[in-house]
């Protein structure tokens, strides 16, 4: 099985398909929002130790599990973790620890992307209609615009569901035809929109206040504010490195599978990180906070989640050339939200493959009708409520989004690294043009980088018990009954999709190892 498996067409193809795997919504749109709110150049403080402390160790943890796991056929999480937690427990609690993982994948590939892809197809409607001028009267809010939009099913659906075709179209094509063409187009257009989005804002001057500038935004940004910089931010930023590099959702590990056996990943590795930081430091950066500090001023960065699609095209209406610069924004963050979403696509059309042998152009119409149907709550909950509260997105984000990344990632490297123990290390440097030392392998994936993170889960689960996530009725609708059955439905779906996933990776790992499982040893290796 491993010998039919497809390989990238080339390096540059693979590093832009893993860039545009963590070059996504969130480092345009996110990452500015909690820069500025979180004390602007003092959180980069916190960013850059996440970064070195979490990111870059995971980082090459998960590259090191994907291609191992690729060797033995595999692209999928639970048996990857399989193969390496055998290295330093029994088979059989090995299974266990590789059906937790392969839950936890299972969990956000379809129910992060049960919603992602809707704010994809949400970017994508408002390219059209910043095109078309939709947006463009001033009689009508763009709060209210937007409101009406997502609970308008001629929208809505359609420019999901050609969203979601598109993004099937691609992975139908297989890895060098599909995800490597459309990631050598989108990552590069990515770079070219948001240098003309930048160049056109350090050239808006002050239209409303002579203190309102580009470069006053800039300085909002970049200027530390050390008295907001607390342990929330420290959270924020833990938070960030974990969303914006896609790390604890199985996908790199998906991409790496597909990698030759002796194919350098320690390289590979960093200028995934590289790319995603210019995207996200300078170009998201330089881009949206800037612009609605020139026309909004300070008070317009509190829009907060709502800075794209609120406050950003009651911009594009003022500014000169407003619907050209409006459409490609909008494209944009549509391409960067596309080369992430293919690749927890990928991530189930591989799972098929793997555990049923469906070809790939089935698998690939399969995962559409899959996410159709978990998609489907998150378009109609507004539209049967009539709120913009998207009570039932909200909850799947709380937990699958943000806090079972955490989770997974630390299960990822104390496997890679208490459990493969040395063998990791030759592991991540095997064909590596670079190679990381024992030093750093010993401290961060050993020691610094699993506690850290324990750290984390600690205080983010203080955190949601503050805020009530925990509660039979979580507070943030304890006020708003009729949004309640939506929390409690996310809630069902996912600890149903959780279980389901469980049960899949342990069945599968059996079925692969059973002989192993069996006499309790290690059988099959392939080095």
């Amino acid at each position: 099985m491993a010998e039919k498996r497809e390989n990238w067409g080339s390096k540059l193809g693979l590093i832009l398909a893993m860039a545009g795997n963590a070059v996504g919504l969130g480092n345009f749109w996110r990452y500015p929002y909690q820069a500025a709110k979180n004390g602007g150049g003092a959180f980069m403080v916190p960013y850059f130790a996440a970064l070195i402390l979490l990111g870059i160790p995971l980082m090459l943890v998960e590259w090191n599990q994907g291609r191992y796991g690729g060797k033995y056929g595999h692209g999928t999480l639970g048996p990857m973790v399989y193969l390496q937690a055998r290295e330093g427990v029994n088979p059989r609690v090995a299974r266990i620890l590789g059906g937790l993982a392969g839950a936890l994948a299972l969990g956000v590939t379809v129910l992060l992307n049960s919603y992602y892809n809707h704010i994809i197809g949400w970017t994508l409607g408002y390219a059209f209609e910043s095109a078309t001028g939709g947006y463009m009267d001033k009689s009508v809010s763009t709060g209210a615009y937007f409101v009406n939009y997502i609970q308008s099913p001629s929208k809505v659906l359609v420019f999901w569901l050609i969203a979601l075709a598109v993004l099937g179209f691609a992975v139908m094509r297989g890895i060098q035809k599909g995800i490597e063409a459309w990631a050598k187009f989108m990552m590069p257009t990515i770079y070219i929109f948001g240098i003309i989005l930048i160049i056109r804002t350090l050239t808006l001057g002050a239209p409303v206040k002579p203190e309102w500038t580009p470069i006053a935004g800039l300085d909002f940004i970049w200027s530390p504010r050390w008295q907001d910089l607390n342990w929330q931010a420290a959270l924020a930023a833990a938070g960030q490195i974990f969303f914006t590099l896609s790390l604890g959702m199985g996908i790199i590990q998906n991409y790496a599978s597909y990698l030759k056996p002796d194919d350098d990943i320690v390289l590979s590795g960093f200028a995934t990180i590289s790319l995603n930081e210019l995207a996200e430091v300078v170009l998201g950066g330089t881009i949206a906070i800037p612009i609605a500090y020139t026309f909004l001023g300070p008070e317009g960065l509190g829009a907060g989640v709502g800075l794209s699609f609120i406050a950003l095209p009651n911009i594009f209406r003022q500014m000169a050339g407003g619907q050209i610069f409006g459409t490609f924004w909008f494209l944009l963050l549509y391409f960067a939200g596309f080369t992430s979403a293919i690749a927890m696509y990928n991530y189930l059309v591989a799972l098929l493959e793997e555990e049923a042998g469906v070809p790939r152009k089935v698998g690939s119409v399969a995962v559409f009708v899959i996410y159709i149907i978990f998609g489907l709550p998150v378009a109609l909950e507004p539209i049967l409520t009539k709120t913009a509260d998207l009570a039932y997105l909200t909850e799947l984000d709380n937990w699958v989004g943000s806090y079972l990344l955490v989770v997974l990632g630390l299960l990822e490297v104390m496997v890679t690294g208490w459990l493969m123990g040395a063998k990791g290390l030759e592991e991540i440097n095997k064909g590596g043009y670079w190679k990381i030392s024992k030093t750093f392998y010993s401290v961060f994936i050993q020691a610094v980088t699993p506690i850290t993170i324990i750290i984390l889960l600690f205080f983010s689960t203080k955190d949601y018990i503050k805020a009530g996530y925990f509660k039979a009725i979580p507070s943030f609708v304890e006020n708003s009954p009729a949004l309640i059955p939506w929390v409690n439905f996310a809630r069902i779906v996912m600890f149903t999709v959780l279980i389901v996933g469980f049960v899949q990776a342990y069945r599968n790992i059996g079925k692969k190892y059973g002989q192993e499982l069996q006499e309790g040893k290690v059988l099959i290796r392939r080095d």
